[in-house]
């Protein structure tokens, strides 16, 4: 009689709404892989030694899309992100293909998971070191 697995119920994986790898020159030739399903965001590099890690979505805090000459002619683009996790206060997904697209879906998804958690982005300010923000009439 095989063991039930306990662990199964806790392992549900969403489905992942979006995937793409880094480009080089508008090419997906790169082993660092960007992926978000409904309540995280992925983060995996390496070829030898594998890298992962995630972000939960409600934890971010601002999203910006920067493209430079070169981006742009490729069609490409780099999302900063800024977030209250403790391990990545900020960082890039780099070289992504259609980046305004890919940052009206997370805002719009970070905006749906707040609201079903009831979380406040200016709740999650002291928790990313920007505790004077908002302190405003303090000062007057």
């Amino acid at each position: 009689m095989a063991k039930p697995d306990r662990l199964s119920q806790y392992v549900e994986k969403d489905p992942i709404l979006w995937k793409d790898r880094k480009r080089y020159l508008g090419l997906p030739i790169s082993f660092t892989i960007y992926s978000f399903d409904n309540n995280r965001l992925y983060v995996r590099k390496g070829f030898f030694t594998i890298e992962e890690d995630e972000v939960l979505l409600y934890r971010i805090l601002d999203i910006g899309v920067k493209k430079t000459f070169w981006q742009r002619i490729f069609g490409v683009g780099t999302i900063h992100l800024d977030t209250a996790d403790q391990t990545h206060k900020c960082f890039d997904l780099k070289s992504v293909k259609n980046p305004e697209r890919i940052k009206k879906a997370l805002s719009t998804i970070v905006e749906k998971e707040r609201d079903e958690k009831r979380v406040l982005g200016k709740e999650m300010y002291g928790a990313s070191g920007m505790d004077d923000i908002g302190d405003f009439d303090a000062h007057e």
